[in-house]
């Protein structure tokens, strides 16, 4: 059997395997591109993984450019497999930056122009939402649009060049004083590094709807990323998005160069999107609109993969499941903050409250972009809280005399 080389790396498994679903995951946020085959649909290759892993059907089963595999590998033996860096070279920084997104890339590059050490420990990919928005279409400077992967690259490239360690797949698990002078972070990896100046840059999640069925079925058929799922679908006959604000809209019309229509359903009595938005959905005819309509459930089929999104008009109450072959939820955002719940000072929502000069309750500890209480959540405003955070830091450092 020959196996496909049309991209750089094969992943065999099923969707019903959460393994499978979990490794799908990690790759996708990672950017790795990469071939799903699901052993169902083609069950020829349950001989190659066998072959692979000695008469075992292990999945997922993992096929690497270099011809090499590994069988049901954990997000750990991923990461270390596909070169990530994830230990940094020091064990003291002037800056440690939690977060890689847009804010915390442009901070750690404005503190490293400064001669200060900085290091960026980001628990997914470099780029945060933007990196795995398709296009940005209203950000300066970019007049015919910027994927999002590209513009993350560029902020990368340029914060290596000042010499920013940057640590990919490693979580922030606490967050410490030690004194005065020092604030410590400890890491997912088991690492301890500690810094003058953190700044909490973590941004946000994508919100779940919470109805029955969606928690077994995500991965399988529910997905919170369109850049990294919507291919999967090419010539799909009907796909749902939850959710009528800008995001919603947005990647449900970048669905339909897959999809032959995509309904989007608006649980209040309007969309909520832009004008402008809105009328790009409303004049391309593979998309509808349904507002008013609560989701209620996921349906699954044989295989474990969805096959309807039930709904429940809000007026009269009728319930009726719409057939579709995958459904992509855009209905907010939960800010990354779990683990700062004894460390800082955070809002309702768990977004984290700062003074006027992006200061936390915790002293030399700072917060922006998304993760602020108060934040826009726009890709221009927190490229500015990134500089403007960087420029308190760097106050802050000559405060405790950590100039170089």
């Amino acid at each position: 059997m020959t196996t496909p080389t049309t991209t750089p790396l094969i992943v065999i498994g099923a969707n019903w395997c959460p393994d499978c679903r979990r490794a799908k995951t990690f790759l996708g946020e990672q950017r790795v591109p990469y071939e799903w085959i699901d052993l169902e649909t083609h069950p020829e290759y349950v001989e190659r993984v066998q072959e692979l892993n000695g008469g075992s059907r292990t999945i997922p089963t993992i096929i690497f450019p270099d011809g090499t595999h590994l069988a049901e590998p954990g997000n750990d033996e991923l990461a270390d497999k596909l070169g990530l860096a994830r230990h940094a070279s020091s064990s003291s920084y002037d800056v440690i930056v939690i977060g890689g997104g847009p804010t915390g890339l442009t901070a750690a590059i404005y503190a490293a122009r400064e001669n200060e050490s900085v290091v960026i420990i980001e628990k997914s990919a470099v780029g945060g939402q933007a990196g795995v928005t398709e296009r940005l279409d209203n950000y300066p400077g970019f007049p015919d649009g910027v994927a999002g992967h590209e513009l993350a690259d560029r902020m990368r490239r340029q914060a290596e060049r000042y010499g920013v360690e940057i640590l990919q797949a490693v979580g922030v698990t606490e967050l410490t004083r030690e004194d005065d002078e020092w604030t410590s972070v400890t890491t997912s990896t088991g690492a301890h590094y500690r810094a003058r100046a953190v700044l909490v840059a973590t941004g946000s999640l994508y919100r779940r709807t919470g109805a029955d069925g969606e928690a077994e079925l995500i991965g399988a058929g529910i997905h919170f990323c369109a850049t990294c799922d919507g291919p999967f679908y090419r010539d799909a006959d009907e796909l749902v998005v939850i959710g009528g604000g800008n995001s919603g809209l947005e990647e449900g019309l970048f669905l339909t160069q897959f999809a032959r229509h995509v309904s989007v359903v608006e649980y209040a009595d309007a969309l909520t999107a832009s004008r402008m938005v809105q009328d790009k959905v409303a004049q391309n005819p593979a998309m509808s609109t349904l507002t008013s309509t609560a989701v209620v459930g996921f349906d699954k089929g044989e295989g474990g993969k969805l096959t309807g999104v039930v709904l429940e008009d809000r007026r009269s109450g009728e319930r009726r499941t719409h057939q579709a072959q995958g459904a992509f939820v855009f209905i907010g955002l939960d800010p990354n903050t779990d683990f700062l719940r004894d460390a800082l000072t955070l809002d309702e929502d768990g977004f984290v409250v700062t003074d006027e000069q992006f200061l936390t309750s915790m002293p030399g500890v700072y917060a922006a972009g998304d993760v602020r209480r108060g934040s826009t959540k726009q890709l221009a405003s927190a490229v500015g809280e990134g500089a403007a955070v960087a420029l308190a830091m760097r106050y802050h450092l000559e405060r405790v005399g950590a100039g170089r």
